[in-house]
């Protein structure tokens, strides 16, 4: 994978230290105020984003490896509402929220429908509800184990039945990376016949969603082979095949020099939502003739200055919104770091320490999925981007986090 080295912008944003400061070990850091972040007052124009929320266990409930997802339901609708509230959208049911990483098809089932339904109370003339909320639809219902290859119908069926579910919600459909395509596909052409079957069924545009293996393993040699630019070949001949039927495109590979040149591939009135949480602030600001839109994880993390750098680029002011996600870009790399599969574990701390949950907690039991360290060092990075929302809890959880774990 490329990992491009961003330009530093000569634009800074000015932040206040609290008075809170608190040791964590052989580390002391000074909690910042939040960063001069603003609530959009309409619908951002100039870049379409969705954020990829993550979901917040039941504290009381058995989310241990291998047991059925249990979510707390009023801090997860709750988070999502922040997220809406801040003028982005939420893509729901994703890898994010531990897709087929702790979160099984039947709460995911829930968890669209739900969400789906939050999202109606902030749909307005200018904010369709697919442009609030767009839901994954997989085959993670399927064992790939049990999957043979060249079964692509026992594949093709099971998409359908998370489409129809995802198409119920009134909800976009974002058409999933497969494991169990992976295993039944035995050639390129294989891709192409099951992405355009589905896209032909599906009743409007829907996003399709390439992630790579440093995200999930499984998915190595996706669209038929392990070399990115045949990969890429049959991706776009796709693309290509099916335009008026796909909305965009989310692509995850953490290579910022493939997503430009995809760009410059794509059909007309296809978007790219970049999904690369190293080089987003690059991608989305663009190049001049094209930019990304955002499908990104972070943008859960990072939501109050994702939303100013929005609405800076609405304003006209690249020069702010670039300064603005730049700062933000040592936490992204932080919570992204290899082993990449733990993300999410970065994300939900940070949720706890800015009160979106009432426990640093994950189904699955994947809060384990990091070292103290590592969230010690996410505490720096996040108060040096003014992403610490309210000082005085984040201190308050912190030194109880410090103290459960012999710091």
């Amino acid at each position: 994978m490329t990992h491009t080295t961003l330009d530093t912008s000569p634009f800074t944003i000015d932040l206040t230290p609290s008075e809170y400061e608190v040791r964590l070990g052989a580390t002391t850091v000074r909690l910042n105020q939040p960063g001069p972040w603003v609530k959009p007052e309409g619908v951002f124009a100039a870049r379409k984003a969705y954020a990829a929320a993550h979901v917040v266990p039941l504290t009381t409930g058995t989310n241990t490896p291998g047991a059925p997802a249990e979510i707390d339901w009023e801090s997860t609708l709750a988070f999502r509402a922040e997220m809406f509230s801040y003028g982005l959208g939420v893509a729901e049911a994703m890898d994010t929220a531990q897709r087929g990483m702790g979160l099984d098809w039947p709460a995911c089932q829930q968890l669209i429908a739900h969400s789906a339904e939050a999202a109606r109370a902030f749909v307005t003339p200018e904010r369709s509800l697919r442009d609030l909320i767009a839901c994954g639809a997989g085959t993670d219902q399927l064992d790939p184990a049990t999957v043979q290859p060249g079964d692509l119908e026992t594949v093709l069926n099971a998409y359908r039945e998370q489409i129809a579910v995802v198409e119920a919600s009134g909800a976009k459909v974002i058409l999933m990376a497969s494991r169990a395509l992976v295993r039944a596909a035995r050639t390129p052409e294989d891709y192409v016949h099951v992405y355009t079957t589905l896209l032909d069924e599906v009743a409007e545009p829907a996003v399709l969603h390439w992630l790579g293996d440093v995200f999930d393993p499984a998915l190595a040699g996706y669209w038929g082979s392990a070399d990115v630019p045949s990969a890429t070949d049959t991706f776009v001949t796709v693309l290509h095949a099916r335009a008026a039927k796909i909305d965009g495109v989310k692509v995850s590979l953490l290579d910022a020099e493939h997503e430009k040149g995809l760009r410059r591939q794509l059909p007309a009135g296809v978007r790219l939502y970049t999904g690369d949480d190293f080089n987003y602030p690059e991608l989305i600001a663009g190049d001049g003739e094209y930019h990304s839109d955002a499908l990104l994880g972070i943008f859960a993390a990072i939501a109050p200055a994702a939303a100013t750098a929005l609405a800076a680029y609405d304003a006209g002011d690249d020069a702010r919104a670039r300064a603005i996600l730049d700062l933000t870009r040592p936490l992204g790399l932080h919570i992204f770091e290899a082993p990449t599969y733990y993300y999410k574990t970065g994300i939900a701390f940070l949720a706890w320490l800015n009160g979106y949950q009432p426990g640093f907690q994950m189904v699955g039991g994947l809060h384990s999925g990091r070292s103290v360290a590592h969230l010690v060092r996410l505490v720096q990075l996040a108060s040096d981007a003014g992403l610490l929302l309210d000082p005085a809890l984040a201190k308050a959880r912190l030194e109880a986090f410090a103290q459960v774990n012999g710091l």
